[in-house]
């Protein structure tokens, strides 16, 4: 069967990529991949391409979770399976939409028959057709999370559970989990992340001429798809008999002593957490060999499982770039001798406690890799502050000056308190504020909206139980009908939109109280992270408010931008209130259900009107009490981060969160250990200004 699909071997450089998937077609139980890049660079076409060279797979006719005639599964659905002659089919490549259902992901159990019948009439759903194929998962970082643990069960025990009010179906479910992603967009979960055995960043070729023959074969294919598939019928078939081949040779492969030194002393010298990593680069380092035609275990089979499989396993903090420092790497394996010792070799330990020591400890990742390439170069990684900017003025002398100071680097971030929005709310699946979710505690029973996905089984006993006599039961069981069905109401957590507001003037702009600022930002943009949140990052300064970073779920980028960000000039506060203003009434439209969070960071002075429009009679300080009132009847929950210091305060942060309707917290209050009873004050002031009956009244009001 020729596939339409655009080839395999036609893809133009990517070399890791390539390599990374052959080595899970060669060995699945490396573990799969994570493929992390830009748009445009051929991610998706070429895991696409990849299950048409995956041997074909031995399956019981007839079977929907293809059992292997050799092995049945013995809780096969379909089952018991009597001993015959199997049907060989293509490897299937499934993919998995994001907005897909639990349902359409596990399958369908039919509640009604089951109560009713005693009938496990259950549908497959897309895990059970992955089996021994490939899942595909387009985007896997905008993965709702009720989703993502479903997929760690399964990746995890090679198994699918489906429980429904004490009906079970349990089915195998191991595949090879490949997926793709754009950073930009956000990171995955920890958990999720490390059950990917390898990972590959890909960018798009920088080489005019390699361009050049991009768009060539793109064009060439679009034009005649089973045309040029036919071209390059001749490089797959190669490609698929080196597979096959590799296959075969793989038991035979032997990993020596020397090969599990290196690879223990290098997942211990880069502290990776657990044994994974270490199992996984065992088996890729094996696959690879085994790619080669080899049957031993070489140095050069270690480094490049090191390169795929350690980078994204390094991060210690959402805002670290993956990567691995390859000196360090040549320095550990170069204490190894390229071929096992002899019999005395095993007491040769001094080079293997040497390995973890013999780099800097705690090196970072490589200069260009370590932040974002638009970091100012004056900003080294000591933090100091760079030569040509010494000064540290008084404030107001700052800010009449005006001048654009450079940007500073962060402060440590630090554990924070949670923020939350009050009320309940219906948005996207996340870790902050309560909201009604298809997971969480339940809390009641109603009739069920389209397909019943979550049974509440007392509440449906009690709607059938008053009709069973007109129903005519005679027997043990009940009569269900469907209209006795209900579903159950859950709460759980949600995830909203946390809007940062950065006053970046230059009553800002003293340098260890800007790094502070910056590093109390820091932690709540990773307190962000941890709790599924979309951000968004508003700064003004001079005479505007700039949206540095419309919302997105890419966290680190807003990271990214709020090291770069400079400060200096006059203070539009109200500028920057109204900016936020326009943001959220944007993001109600395009995302409804998710709740915003205004977090305001700024010491409160207001000493310019910006580029705001209408009211020039009025001062820059009004000007800012009518923008954060205007919020305030918006509903909008609002935080304000009081950055005022030294011996005189002027309380103006103060002022401002009570026009807002929110609280205001002291940067030292910030911190997790002292900022008691901050959710019950954002709770208290923002329900006394908006209706409390439900936070949609409020988000109407707004529109």
């Amino acid at each position: 069967m020729s596939s339409t699909h655009f080839p395999f071997s036609a893809v133009v450089g990517q070399d890791d990529l390539r390599l990374a998937l052959l080595l899970n077609a060669v060995s699945p139980a490396v573990g799969g991949v994570l493929v992390r890049g830009e748009k445009g660079t051929a991610k998706s076409t070429a895991v696409r391409a990849l299950s048409a060279l995956l041997p074909q797979v031995d399956v019981v006719p007839g079977c929907r979770f293809s059992c292997a005639p050799a092995a049945p599964d013995p809780s096969c659905p379909d089952g018991p399976h009597e001993s015959g002659p199997g049907a060989l089919r293509p490897a299937r490549m499934v993919e998995l939409p994001v907005g897909a259902s639990e349902d359409r992901l596990v399958g369908a159990l039919d509640i009604e028959r089951a109560l009713a019948e005693g009938v496990k009439a259950f549908e497959p759903g897309l895990l059970a057709d992955a089996h021994r194929g490939i899942l595909y998962v387009d985007e896997v970082n905008l993965l709702h999370d009720h989703l993502v643990d479903v997929l760690l069960d399964a990746a995890a025990m090679g198994a699918s559970y489906v429980e429904r009010e004490g009906v079970s179906v349990r089915h195998a479910a191991r595949f090879l989990l490949v997926g793709t992603m754009n950073p930009e967009e956000g990171e995955l979960r920890p958990q999720l992340l490390d059950r990917f055995g390898l990972t590959v960043e890909v960018a798009a070729s920088r080489e005019p001429a390699q361009r050049v023959e991009v768009v060539r074969r793109r064009l060439a294919y679009e034009d005649d798809p089973a045309g040029f598939a036919t071209r390059w019928a001749g490089d797959e078939h190669e490609v698929r008999a080196r597979v096959v081949a590799a296959r075969a040779l793989l038991p035979k492969v032997s990993l020596g002593d020397t090969a599990l030194l290196q690879i223990a002393a290098t997942c211990a010298g880069f502290e990776v957490d657990g044994m994974r990593a270490d199992i996984v680069m065992a088996r890729t380092a094996t696959a690879l060999a085994a790619w080669a035609g080899r049957t031993d275990v070489r140095k050069e089979d270690v480094r490049q499982a090191a390169l795929l499989a350690l980078p994204h396993r390094r991060r210690r903090n959402p805002f670290d770039a993956p990567g691995l420092d390859e000196d360090m790497l040549d320095r550990i394996l170069d204490e190894f001798p390229d071929e096992d010792p002899e019999p005395e070799g095993p007491d040769d330990s001094g080079p293997e406690d040497d390995g973890p020591d013999g780099g800097p400890g705690g090196t970072p990742p490589q200069g260009d890799g370590s932040q974002d390439p638009d970091t100012p170069a004056e900003t080294p990684e000591t933090g100091e502050a760079p030569a040509e900017a010494p000064e540290a003025p008084q404030p107001a002398a700052q800010e009449a000056a005006g001048p654009e100071q450079a940007a500073v680097r962060a402060a440590e971030p630090f554990r924070t308190k949670m923020l939350s929005v009050p009320g309940l709310g219906e948005g996207a699946s996340g870790r902050r504020s309560r909201a009604r979710t298809a997971h969480g505690r339940t809390t009641g029973a109603q009739r069920p909206r389209g397909h019943l996905t979550k049974l509440h089984l007392a509440a449906t006993i009690q709607a059938a139980a008053p009709h069973q006599k007109a129903r005519g039961r005679d027997g043990r069981g009940l009569v269900i009908r469907k209209d006795d069905l209900r579903q159950a109401t859950r709460e759980g957590r949600e995830g909203n939109l946390v809007l940062f507001v950065v006053d970046a003037s230059g009553s800002m702009a003293a340098r260890q109280r800007m790094s502070a600022v910056k590093g109390a930002v820091m932690s709540l943009l990773l307190d962000a992270y941890q709790r599924r949140d979309k951000v968004g990052l508003i700064t003004f300064r001079g005479a505007t408010a700039e949206l540095a970073l419309p919302p997105t779920s890419s966290v680190d980028a807003a990271a990214a931008r709020l090291e770069q960000l400079p400060t200096g000039g006059r203070t539009p506060l109200a500028a920057g209130l109204l900016k936020a203003h326009e943001v959220l009434r944007i993001e109600r439209l395009r995302d409804p259900s998710r709740r915003p969070l205004l977090v305001v960071v700024t010491d409160g002075r207001a000493t310019s009107a910006g580029n705001v429009g209408g009211r020039t009679d009025s001062s820059p300080r009004e000007l800012a009490g009518h923008s954060a009132r205007l919020l305030q009847a918006g509903g909008v929950a609002s935080v304000v981060v009081d950055c005022e210091s030294g011996p005189v305060r002027l309380g103006l942060a103060g002022v401002l969160a009570q026009d807002l309707g929110g609280p205001s917290v002291t940067l030292d209050g910030l911190r997790a250990d002292s900022l008691a009873g901050l959710v019950k004050n954002v709770r208290t002031a923002v329900a006394s200004t908006a209706s409390p009956h439900s936070s949609s009244n409020s988000n109407r009001r707004a529109a």
